[in-house]
């Protein structure tokens, strides 16, 4: 019998750090909103590799809505639009109408490296380019996919108001 041809997992997350970023996540929002920070995600033509990471974020082990960070169902609702994939030709004008429907002041998260300028689609016939090309991009989170751990340093970075460098968010 062989073993199976996978690659080996990575190391397991520290939980306290984990739970440590979370929280300094959830007291920026509070410092800059005065409430919780409200997130809503949209899939402009992703390979719903980010979406994976995204969902995990809610998960029993993340579980970032103790630290008062929540995704909401309605761009009127929303602090921030956490946007992944490229933007496909069918998604453009959704995308464009999500980002006019979110009130001010709003946030735009480009999360993977397909949101950053199409990706291996950004060749395609189907592919506008990245989420810049359609709305304004606030903050890029690299990776493909981005580690849960990335995506919350990039909120982060987004309520201190910094621009943070692809190196400086982990990739997982």
């Amino acid at each position: 019998m062989r073993r199976p041809l996978t690659e080996p997992a990575p190391p397991d997350p520290d939980e306290h750090a984990l739970g440590e970023l979370a929280r300094q996540v959830g007291q920026a929002a509070r410092r800059r909103l005065g409430r919780s920070l409200a997130i809503r995600q949209v899939d402009a033509g992703s390979c719903n590799g980010c979406e994976l990471e995204i969902h995990a974020l809610n998960n029993a082990f993340y579980d970032i809505e103790r630290f008062g960070l929540r995704f909401v169902a309605s761009p009127r609702h929303a602090d921030v639009l956490l946007v992944t994939g490229p933007v496909t030709g069918n998604m453009r004008e959704a995308l464009y109408r999500t980002w006019a429907a979110t009130p001010d002041p709003k946030w735009v998260v480009a999360a993977g490296d397909c949101a950053l300028d199409g990706g291996i689609f950004k060749e395609s016939y189907a592919v506008a380019g990245g989420v810049s090309a359609v709305i304004p991009v606030d903050l890029h989170i690299p990776g493909c996919p981005p580690a849960p751990a990335a995506l919350l340093q990039g909120l982060l970075a987004l309520l201190h108001g910094t621009k943070a460098r692809s190196d400086q968010l982990h990739r997982g």
